[in-house]
């Protein structure tokens, strides 16, 4: 694992999306967390927004962020765990081109040495849909603070080898 310190940084276009029934805006921490991150490692925010934990609400911001030229990266938090109303898995996994596997399986390593064996509780997933990459986290400041510094900060770094994100995301099919 290396930066190549000889390329060019490119940077992504971000959208962020809280799913809560509890959130709003001003209330939203983790939002507020990954906004912060995002735009410190010099990556643009082009829309961030609150949904209620509502398949098709869902569905339907994702869906247009994913056929937005202007969105290369989602990140979404929340609605990750096993009660009633959790659904972002069964929401944005069916908008997915290729899943990414792995990314839900390391954030559970990582996420485990914080919290124990809780972290089985977690369904964080991610994807790529019509070279969009959407990672779904959990709602927790602390877990997206483990994913974004874990996994995603790195994977959005064009410089990081052997491989980064950042070649499967941008122009949009038509």
């Amino acid at each position: 694992m290396s930066v190549d310190k000889t390329s060019t940084k490119r940077f992504a276009r971000v959208a962020i999306l809280t799913i809560s029934d509890t959130r709003c805006f001003e209330t939203d921490t983790s939002g507020s967390w990954l906004q912060e991150a995002v735009e410190a490692e010099g990556h643009e925010l082009i829309d961030r927004k609150v949904v209620v934990d509502d398949v098709y609400q869902m569905r339907a911001i994702v869906s247009d962020w994913v056929a937005n030229p202007n969105v290369e990266v989602i990140l979404t938090t929340g609605g990750t765990g096993f009660t009633g109303r959790d659904s972002t898995p069964e929401a944005l996994a069916p908008l997915f081109d290729k899943h990414i596997e792995g990314f839900g399986e390391l954030f559970r390593h990582l996420s485990y040495a914080e919290i124990g064996t809780s972290t089985v509780q977690s369904r964080c997933l991610a994807g790529i849909a019509n070279r969009t990459a959407i990672f779904c986290l959990p709602g927790s400041t602390g877990a997206c603070k483990t994913g974004w510094n874990g996994i995603i900060r790195q994977q959005l770094d064009a410089r990081f080898e052997p491989c980064n994100f950042m070649q499967h995301v941008g122009v949009k099919a038509k």
